[in-house]
């Protein structure tokens, strides 16, 4: 495809969602934008999830790894299941029994002032680093393909993709969302398989039997990794890990709670998350088979591509065809924007909700002060992507954002444990310090694994330990049992 035929399907696209913003949006109230008035009907919330937890990150990443770590991730996803499981009966009931528009709310309830503010921080800068991440990924793309070849800079680059976004969520905001991520994941999805599709008659797969058997003989497939307990892949490591990035990253994250919070009662957001728990099982393999079979039609044909460029660079080559290529950037596009868009409204919720206390504003303001806090973080996001740009050359995103995801989360991971599982009272005064120090001796202790811990490697599992720091701090600075 060329980059003019690019830029009209781009503008296609988001055509579309913008005439799903102008529906949806017609309502512009404080209650539409948090929380869809508590009346988005469950099956699409559970739909549309399914983007927003893959991202653009999934799409690339996942395949662009299996040829250096084959199946392993699915040990991980296998983690992610349970972890959905404890979000469903335990966390929802909590929140819904609360009637929580932002989930920190808990946190001030329970300990006090300071560990609401230390939770709600701990939130907005890990959405802000993982929102960063997934977006920095597809901006480069669209930079390669695209923008490149305009001589368009790449913070330009940058600002025309948040910009796209605020565009479609300023009035709206998660009721528009709810909409919108649901077109945005069938897309994604008919991009993978269109995409399996015609690498199968590549490879001269010609039916669904074939494909399974060329995926299951298939070194890349191996899934799981007991050897060595040192291995960053080693099986329980990996899943739990899972269990906790999933507890974390979703079930202590505002952003996808508060998708789950627009459903009309208990009972229907945990059918959304049950539902949208299996159906992600099967998308990761999907995902993972694409890779599988990405790399072989790479070596099958030449292609030097590795990591992050070897889905783009096959997906454009022009044997592809405008077709297969035209799907592919669809899935790209919507894979990102399906997790970006509800993290900046999920940003602009959690600062209004949590750090300005909206409701304490006058009335006749907080609309206003809503729609300026939703274009400073538009502003953020494009500062923080144009910094990892100088910061992150050869990697595999995925793996980054999960390792960032540790020290950012492990915070939040401890205090919602602590409230949960104890029924101790804490000096809520020095909750901050605890969150401070316990991702930085983390960090350190990550770092020098192998000299302190005879060679052990931390992997995902670092979020636990960061948790477990964080929950150790709380122990500390408690003060009789209530």
């Amino acid at each position: 495809m060329s980059a003019t035929q690019i830029l009209l399907l781009i503008a296609a696209y988001f055509g579309v969602l913008i005439l799903i913003s102008y529906f949806t949006g017609k309502e512009d109230t404080n209650a539409a934008f948090f929380k869809a008035n508590k009346s988005a009907p469950w099956y699409l919330v559970a739909f549309g999830m399914i983007g927003a937890s893959l991202s653009g990150v999934t799409f690339i990443s996942v395949p662009g790894a299996v040829e250096g770590k084959q199946f392993g991730y699915f040990q991980v996803v296998l983690g992610y299941f349970v972890g959905y499981l404890i979000i469903a009966y335990v966390l929802l009931p909590l929140y819904y029994r609360l009637n929580l528009t932002s989930i920190y709310t808990y946190l001030r309830d329970r300990f006090g002032n300071t560990s609401y503010k230390t939770g709600s921080i701990s939130f907005l800068i890990s959405r802000t680093v993982g929102a960063a991440f997934r977006l920095f990924l597809v901006a480069k793309v669209l930079q390669l393909l695209v923008f490149d070849q305009f001589n368009i800079p790449f913070p330009i680059t940058v600002t025309i993709t948040i910009a796209l976004i605020w565009l479609y969520t300023f009035k709206g905001g998660i009721k528009t969302i709810i909409f919108t991520d649901t077109l945005q994941t069938l897309f994604m999805l008919i991009a993978v398989v269109v995409a399996i599709s015609f690498l199968a008659s590549a490879l001269d797969l010609n039916s669904v039997s074939e494909v399974y058997a060329n995926v299951t003989k298939s070194d890349l497939s191996k899934v799981f990794f007991f050897g060595d307990g040192n291995d960053p892949q080693y099986f329980w490591k990996s899943f739990l890990a899972g269990i906790f990035i999933t507890i974390t990253m979703t079930g202590l994250d505002q952003d996808m709670m508060q998708k789950n919070l627009t459903c009309k009662n208990i009972k229907d957001a945990q059918k959304n998350m049950i539902t949208f728990a299996v159906v992600l099982v099967f998308v990761n393999i999907l995902f993972l088979a694409l890779g599988l079979m990405l790399t072989q039609y790479a070596e099958q044909n030449g292609i030097t591509a590795r990591k992050d460029d070897l889905f783009p660079t096959i997906a454009m080559l022009p044997e592809i065809g405008v077709i297969t290529s035209a799907f592919f950037l669809l899935g790209l596009i919507a894979a990102a924007y399906s997790s970006a868009d509800s993290a900046l409204t999920s940003l602009t919720t959690s600062f209004c909700i949590d750090i300005i206390e909206l409701d304490k504003k006058p009335q006749n303001d907080q609309k206003k002060i809503r729609k300026r806090v939703h274009i400073i973080f538009s502003i953020v996001l494009i500062a923080v992507i144009v910094l990892f740009d100088t910061i992150f050359t050869d990697v595999s995103v995925i793996w980054e954002l999960f390792k960032a995801a540790g020290y950012t989360y492990g915070p939040l991971l401890g205090l919602f444990a602590f409230g949960i599982l104890t029924k101790k009272h804490i000096r809520d005064n020095y909750v901050w310090i605890i969150a401070i120090v316990a991702p930085i001796i983390s960090y350190f202790m990550n770092m020098y694994s192998k000299e302190l811990l005879f060679g052990y490697e931390f992997g995902f599992e670092i979020l636990i330990i960061n948790g477990l720091f964080t929950f150790l701090g709380l122990l500390i600075i408690s003060k009789k049992n209530i």
